[in-house]
This record gives structure tokens, sequence and C-alpha cells, in this order.
């Protein structure tokens, strides 16, 4: 299963309206994509080409981070935000994620409420699971056997004190390839560095 099909039960709840997610977008393309937004909408954007004039996608290119359609500070003379909430589609959030490994990949975000804004919390749930998304596509630094082998036996429940026994080595030794192995994989906690290592099949 991919990372983006993990988060879309989530992203279902977050923005009931619906959601288009973008990952990892070189000269064109997208590497996946997740498009939720509702089939009329859809149609009607690409008919009248609205993705030219549409002012999310110009925060997109021009910001990183989150925000919400009523706070881009962005001109809209095409009207296309008119339009969408004519579609139904009233409250919407953006997210714009920016990979500095690789000059100009960019992953990014938009969601939509029916019923009310999205609040701060909503908002940075939305982009830390667009980021997470993001970094997963990140083309792996290769671990080393050292790193993958503590990284294995810490996601198989072992403490640092029982991995620094079973490899007879101290626990700062521990705690240096774990770091590194979650630098590599860019990973915020053990767990999510087991979870990112599992999906590319390294654990």
């Amino acid at each position: 299963m991919s990372l983006i099909k993990r988060f879309s039960d989530r992203l279902n709840e977050l923005a009931p309206g619906g959601c288009y997610v973008a990952l990892r977008v070189g000269f064109s393309y997208p590497a996946e994509e997740l498009n939720r937004l509702p089939d009329d909408w859809v149609e009607h954007y690409t008919l009248h080409g609205l993705v030219v004039h549409d002012p999310v996608m110009k925060w997109v290119y021009s910001n990183t981070g989150v925000t919400s359609w009523d706070l881009m500070g962005i001109d809209d003379p095409r009207g296309v935000l008119r339009e969408a909430r004519r579609h139904g589609l009233r409250h919407g959030a953006v997210t714009s994620v920016l990979c500095t490994e690789e000059k100009g990949r960019r992953s990014y975000g938009n969601f939509v409420r029916h019923d009310r804004p999205f609040n701060v919390v909503e908002m940075r749930e939305l982009l830390s699971i667009v980021t997470q998304l993001h970094k997963a596509g990140v083309p792996p630094r290769k671990l080393t056997r050292a790193e993958t082998e503590a990284l294995r036996m810490q996601a198989n429940g072992m403490r640092l004190k029982e991995i620094s026994a079973e490899l007879d080595i101290s626990m700062s030794a521990v705690k240096a390839r774990l770091s590194n192995a979650k630098r590599k994989l860019g990973a915020q906690t053990p767990s999510q560095a087991a979870s990112i290592a599992r999906i590319r099949g390294v654990l």
C-alpha cells in the first residue's frame, strides 16, 4: 500500500468536501497524486483552463507552508474561487512543501470543506501529512548494515540497553546509529523511521 493511501481516510475526515494532493511535482507532472475533488468541479476546471488563473496554484508555487483560501492574499481576477464556491467548494486550505534535496521538486495539497473554515489545528495536520508524504518520496540515502540492524531491533520492541547488549556496543553508539537512520530516512521519530523503512523495503 502506498503511503498516500494510508493517509486517505484521515484526509477524508479533515477535508470532507474533497482534496487534491500532488507529490513531488517536477517539470510538469507529479510522481503520485490523489484527486478527491468533485467530478463536476474537475470537469469545469479542466474545460475552462482555470489552472493558469487559479490563485491557489499561484500561492503553491510562490510559498511553502499552509494557509486558508481566504488568507492567501493573491488576486483572483478570473473569479476561480467564486466559481469553486458555486460548485460547493466553500472553504479551502492549501499546503506547499519544497524538496531541498532535489531542486524544484514540490508537493502540495488543496483541501475543501462545505460546512466551515479549517481551523489552525486541522491546517497544521494537513501540512504535516503532505510533508510526510513528500519526504517519503525523496530517494533515500542508503542505510548502513549497522544502522539497519539497530533500527530493526528497535522496531521489534527492543530497548536501547538491550540493543547495546545484543550488539556489544555502547548505548551512545546505538543512539548514533538510530539517529543516522532517522536523518537519512527524513523521519522525526523512531516509529516514523521504522514505518518509512518498511515501506521502502529496508526492514
